[in-house]
């Protein structure tokens, strides 16, 4: 992979944060009283599942062996013109890495959730090059560079500087260019004669900020040390584990005491640390231990194959995690017992392709940040040597990376048809999906666990064909305000609302009825003093939402709906301006609202939306008098939309919102 790639997927770590590193992040969701966090999940015959995308071998498994083929790679690298520019092309930037660039023990790693504008959220352009005063990003042209963005920066270089590490150790034993395997081992010294001048964060790591990225550095260090071979005498082999892996993880082993994504890293950093240093002890650990490897992917994993904590950029992020593991033990000879475990988070790759919307665009439940496309050929192609597809052989053999020097592929089997989607009950997951077309429309009406649980429970997105009608945007950097103060509340997706505030800490909610075309599901414990369901129903062209919410304290509310449209709304002479919207709801993320105006209706409202190629009919039915207001609110930034709140007075109140497509408008 590219610099840029691998930096991205450094990246990617970012978008979770430990159980014991909250200091910063937005206040958990609590559980209500008798939730089990985590139900049990069966895996039966994970090898067939999605076996439509599948690769597999002659004696029917999809998992593979991984090989490191040194010596054809060295012919190719002589005789073929293709893999000699690439060569050419990884040894210039290799060497100018080497050249400007070096960790220095003075620079204070921070979190690259930090690093973004103060202005909008949105995330500052890394460069290698040390920060001046300001920072750019597409839309803050100078953003002030803090403490805090500076430490996002260290975090940024050290995880490129790892992957330079690794890249480095491998240039050595392609070529045999001692100055990379001498470069790759000084920056091993480095870190193990330095690790313990780096005070312990939060108990759990020294040269990053948090734990997890510590364990993402790991891993590159030992994979490092692993390509070195003998060229390290055993005395600085003795130094490596001694003073910096095997310290290092038995910090991590600290934290992540849990079922959730960043444990995976944790102990797939153990594991992998273990195998090089033959530590018995650490492997079963780190593999079997009640917060290890099998449990993080027995636990973790639903019967939909969707990673428990719900958002699909963790469904990625657990893959990448433990692929490493993975492929360290296959290559060392010990990963005959970990198949049914492999083949499980194969699935947990696949499976989000079965939830795509027409255009590849995924669902955005929970916390990560802008919706994935797939298929995700970034991932296929990094896990591709373990876990071959049918989609990932189309572009493997035009793929040049160390893995396709080492392994080269299979041949292309030809171009491959993603299979359509069709409505699923995911209740192991809390999800449905209905497709009938026209619409698709993906539900989520509950959550398994407070990790990165937000108040959307109840939510939906939904499509006219390729029309991307409604989405959740998901979730800026933590570092930003608008994190915990917009992103995460009820007002930036499809919500009923009490008082301006939606879901009110997490519950599994309760799937009342499924159908192909029809799905009904009610939060008995929607607030402490509410409760609310959702029917959706896709009839002809016509998509339905009926909404209900009920105050459970006898006592008369604000009760309100509210939509976010990708659409224009075309808004009448009725809607006036309203300059005290946001003043008069505060704490509920309105306050980011801007230009609304209002209008006073009475049991109904019909408004009509532009999109691209397309206007809806949006019409609204609410027994009695209601206000509705129409913003622009924030998308994923810097990008807006306009969006709709509907709020009416009383104990109770329901919404019936019907979409329908209008011709020769």
């Amino acid at each position: 992979m590219t610099t840029k790639q691998l930096l991205f997927i450094a990246l990617i770590a970012t978008t979770t944060l430990s159980h014991a590193q909250t200091a910063t992040k937005p206040a958990k969701p609590v559980p209500w009283p008798g939730i089990v966090a985590l139900p049990t999940f069966t895996h039966n015959n994970p090898a067939q599942a999605f076996s439509e995308y599948k690769v597999y071998n002659a004696q029917g498994s999809p998992i593979r062996m991984p090989r490191e083929d040194w010596a054809r790679a060295r012919q190719l690298v002589q005789h073929d013109p293709a893999w000699q520019v690439w060569l050419k092309k990884t040894r210039v930037a290799m060497d100018d890495w080497m050249a400007k660039r070096r960790d220095h023990v003075e620079w204070t790693c921070g979190w690259f959730h930090d690093f973004v504008s103060p202005k909008d959220g949105s995330q500052l352009i890394w460069t290698p090059e040390f920060p001046g005063a300001t920072l750019a990003s597409k839309s803050d042209p100078a953003a002030q560079v803090t403490p805090k963005i500076l430490g996002g920066w260290v975090f940024a270089f050290r995880s490129a500087h790892a992957n330079k590490m690794a890249d480095a150790a491998r240039l050595y034993r392609l070529t045999g260019e001692k100055i990379y395997a001498e470069w790759a081992a000084a920056q091993l010294d480095f870190y193990a004669d330095h690790y313990t001048e780096w005070p312990v964060f939060r108990g759990s790591s020294r040269i990053m900020w948090q734990s997890l990225d510590e364990a993402v550095n790991l891993i590159k260090y030992v994979q490092t040390a692993r390509f070195l071979g003998d060229f390290a005498t055993p005395e600085r082999k003795s130094k490596w584990k001694g003073k910096l892996f095997k310290p290092d993880a038995e910090l991590l082993e600290r934290s992540g005491q849990t079922i959730q994504n960043i444990p995976c890293w944790q102990r797939s950093a153990e594991a992998v640390t273990a195998l090089y240093c033959q530590d018995e002890a650490l492997w079963n650990q780190a593999v079997k231990g009640p917060f290890g490897i099998r449990s993080q992917v027995t636990k973790g994993i639903s019967d939909d194959y969707i990673w428990y904590e719900q958002s699909m950029g963790y469904n990625a992020y657990v893959v990448l995690a433990l692929v490493p593991f993975f492929r360290e033990a296959l290559v060392s000879g010990r990963g005959e017992s970990l198949r049914p475990l492999m083949e499980a988070v194969e699935n947990l790759m696949l499976a989000p392709m079965a939830m795509r919307f027409p255009n590849g665009q995924l669902p955005n439940p929970a916390d990560s940040g802008k919706a994935g496309i797939v298929p995700d050929f970034g991932l296929l192609l990094e896990t591709a040597d373990i876990f071959p597809t049918k989609l990932s052989l189309q572009k493997l053999s035009a793929t040049k990376n160390w893995m396709t020097l080492l392994d080269p592929p299979a041949p292309d089997s030809g171009a491959m048809t993603l299979p359509p989607v069709v409505s699923r009950k995911m209740e192991s997951t809390r999800f449905a999906i209905l497709h009938a077309a026209p619409w698709q429309v993906y539900f989520h009406f509950g959550q398994l666990g407070n990790a990165h649980a937000q108040a959307e429970a109840l939510n939906y997105e939904a499509f006219y064909d390729n029309t991307d009608v409604t989405h959740d945007p998901g979730t800026v950097g933590y570092g930003s305000p608008m994190s915990g103060g917009y992103y995460r509340k009820g007002v930036c997706v499809n919500m009923p609302l009490v008082d301006g505030l939606g879901q009110e800490g997490w519950h599994p909610g309760r799937l009342d009825k499924f159908g192909t075309t029809s799905v009904t599901a009610s939060q008995p414990l929607y607030r402490k003093n509410a409760e609310a369901s959702r029917t959706l129903t896709i009839v002809g062209n016509q998509l339905t939402d009926i909404t209900t919410v009920r105050a459970l304290d006898q006592k008369n509310h604000a009760l309100g709906f509210v939509l976010n449209l990708q659409g224009k709304v075309r808004l009448t002479e009725a809607f006036g301006d309203n300059p005290s919207f946001a003043s008069t709801r505060k704490q509920t993320g309105f306050e980011y609202w801007t230009k609304p105006r209002i209008a006073r209706f009475k049991d109904k409202a019909i408004l009509l939306v532009d999109y691209k190629g397309l206007v809806l009919r949006v019409e609204l039915k609410l027994l009695g008098d209601f206000t509705l207001t129409c913003g622009s609110a924030p998308d994923y930034p810097p990008a807006r939309r306009d969006a709709i709140y509907l709020e009416t007075q009383g104990q109770t109140a329901t919404l019936e919102t019907r979409f329908t497509p209008m011709l020769n408008q």
